[in-house]
């Protein structure tokens, strides 16, 4: 599909081996672009040789904390549905802080942590949420890094548990999950009708 991994205004102009690098990120797939490739061509090459986990890996890293966040959300959503009083806590404050991304909505993503089931993979949304920032979360714990990466890989983890949910569908619903990470990346909602028949092939 000309010009699909064009127009990503959201994706940083930095290399993607040195913000990979930064995330402490190491892909299985070998890559034959040059070091000082951008966005668009990562992507583009991964797509190409089918390499689906390394794909959402690197879109984990290239999109910004808060758009990041909102992949992580909608993933939990393809598997939660619809917004409903029985929403997982640590899903609804990760949706609050999208659309505020105040410290006061981290910590309240910060405290569902603490409180979540066991099997609520949705925490994966809320920490994503609490190292947006590149630190370990509100208040004075500002002032501590994150793990490198730690953001992006619980991101990352998100999309991996939708998958894994609807793994009936694994290679289709992979397609959406891609497509929707570029539609953010272009300034859209995430909101993905159609997917690009080889975008969910191997």
């Amino acid at each position: 599909m000309p010009g699909r991994f064009e127009k990503l205004v959201k994706m940083p102009a930095d290399p993607v081996a040195k913000l990979l690098s930064r995330a402490n990120v190491i892909l299985k797939t070998p890559l034959e672009a040059p070091p000082t490739a951008q966005a668009g061509a990562v992507l583009e090459e991964l797509d190409r040789k089918g390499a689906l986990v390394d794909l959402l890996r690197v879109l984990a890293v290239l999109l910004p904390p808060r758009e990041r966040v909102w992949w992580a959300c909608l993933a939990a959503r393809d598997y939660i549905g619809p917004r409903s009083d029985k929403d997982p806590a640590a899903l609804k404050a990760s949706e609050a802080w999208v659309f505020e991304p105040t410290e006061e909505n981290r910590d309240k993503a910060r405290i569902t942590l603490d409180h979540a089931y066991v099997d609520d993979d949705t925490v994966n949304c809320a920490l994503a949420v609490l190292y947006a920032a590149g630190t370990l979360g509100p208040g004075e714990l500002n002032q501590y890094p994150a793990p490198a990466g730690a953001s992006e890989a619980a991101a990352f983890a998100m999309n991996m548990v939708a998958l894994g949910q609807l793994s009936d569908k694994f290679e289709e619903h992979g397609g959406v999950l891609v497509e929707r990470a570029l539609d953010i990346a272009r300034g859209g909602k995430g909101q993905v009708i159609e997917v690009p028949q080889h975008a969910a092939q191997d």
